[in-house]
């Protein structure tokens, strides 16, 4: 009896680390291609607005960080640098600066998504029709999936 325990308490262990190895490597394997630098800096020139995304904040750890530069501008945003890979991740803007989930859960409903972000190596993302990004002051990195904070940068 305690050797079929001990088997099915090893396959069942065995079946939660290659579940959550496949949740982190999936994202990473389907990514497609990144912009290359040269082409992430043309499509930032003549930005309104400038952010560094930085990984010490109250919300990013070992596994939820961002790190470099964020340029906005009317028609697109752009994300030079580095985001740890996962899920399910989506760009939002926000009208007040939030470090944490626990700060941005009440504010989601009024922060405008502008898209998912699908690479994690720099990403170009346009501003959807409508949406006026001096009416916000933070640009915000969440896994939806999970309901993660990843990163966010005060740009105004």
């Amino acid at each position: 009896m305690l050797r079929f325990f001990t088997l099915g308490f090893t396959h069942l262990i065995a079946v939660a680390i290659g579940f959550a190895l496949g949740v982190y490597f999936l994202p990473i394997i389907t990514a497609p291609p990144s912009l290359g630098q040269a082409q992430l800096q043309e499509q930032a020139s003549g930005a309104m607005f400038t952010a560094d995304l930085t990984r010490d904040l109250r919300g990013s750890d070992f596994l939820h960080w961002g790190e470099g530069k964020i340029s906005l501008s009317p028609d697109r945003i752009v994300h030079e640098g580095t985001l740890a890979p996962g899920p399910d991740y989506k760009l939002y803007l926000v009208k007040e600066f939030v470090e944490h989930e626990d700060e941005f859960l009440p504010l989601k409903s009024q922060a405008q998504l502008i898209g998912d972000i699908n690479t994690f190596n720099g990403v170009v993302l346009p501003v959807p029709q409508g949406v006026d990004i001096t009416q916000y002051t933070t640009v915000l990195i969440w896994c939806e999936a999970f309901g993660e904070f990843i990163t966010a940068a005060k740009y105004r």
